[in-house]
């Protein structure tokens, strides 16, 4: 099964080079099968550059300019309209992901057959590292509202860090975050229609260069937005949207 790994990029001069050798080495060891696609999101440094200095080094890189409209969520959204894999997992530039545990979560995916595999940073084996203590209280407030309001036991909706078949990817179209909240609709939109997910343990640590694309004060309501939206498809679409039984 081939893995196609989405890492949106905007700025990341200082943690590229890290992240993408990381990453392809990890997966060369394990001989996995695999694309690394990075969505250079319009950058103003010398992210591009870097990109195409690695692709000399890292025969399974690709990167695409999205030369707009911008923001962390079209990035993704670019990339999941272009990957070649089975399954896909969103990781970030930054090296606040580990390739290790990408193993792990490609590995569960496999062995169970679920269509999803999401990370928690707050399940026994999951770490926060350096996490502002500002936005961890606000991570963890939004994420008791999702899981309470939503009826479910995953408490790390917002967590970035999924693996996704590539027929989840399909059957969760069309998308309609446009920026962070991207992370609460693919999950919350696989719950939703059906789609099977295991949970794994994952660590996150805060970003060793360059600066944090996410604005709390920016993102609430298009949280709220996204959170409403799933609470409407689960309780008046009738199951319109559910995923069609094997």
């Amino acid at each position: 099964m081939k893995l196609s790994i989405v890492i949106p990029a905007y700025n990341e001069e200082g943690s590229i080079i890290e992240t993408i050798t990381t990453l392809y080495q990890t997966l060369e060891k394990y001989h996995i099968p695999h694309e690394i696609l990075v969505i250079n999101d319009n950058s103003k440094d010398n992210t591009e550059n870097i990109l195409k200095e690695l692709q000399k080094t890292t025969p399974t890189l690709i990167y695409y300019t999205n030369l707009g409209p911008n923001g962390f969520g079209y990035a993704i959204r670019y990339g999941l309209e272009r990957f070649k894999g089975d399954c896909v997992a969103i990781m970030m530039a930054d090296l606040s992901d580990d390739a290790e545990e990408l193993v792990l979560f490609y590995k569960k995916m496999i062995e169970t057959n679920v269509d999803c595999v999401f990370g928690s940073r707050f399940i026994k084996g999951g770490k926060v590292i350096d996490y502002p203590k500002t936005k961890l209280y606000i991570n963890r407030l939004a994420n008791f509202i999702v899981r309470v309001s939503m009826g479910i036991r995953y408490n790390d909706c917002t967590n970035a860090f999924k693996l996704y078949k590539k027929t989840t990817i399909d059957g969760i179209k069309p998308f309609l975050a446009s920026h962070f909240n991207l992370t609460l609709e693919l999950p919350l939109k696989s719950i939703v229609r059906g789609y099977s997910y295991a949970v794994l343990p994952n660590s996150w640590r805060n970003r060793k260069a360059g600066e944090s694309k996410l604005k709390i004060k920016e993102m609430g309501s298009r949280y709220f937005f996204i959170l409403l939206y799933c609470l409407i498809e689960k309780f008046f679409s009738r199951g319109d949207y559910k995923k069609v039984k094997d």
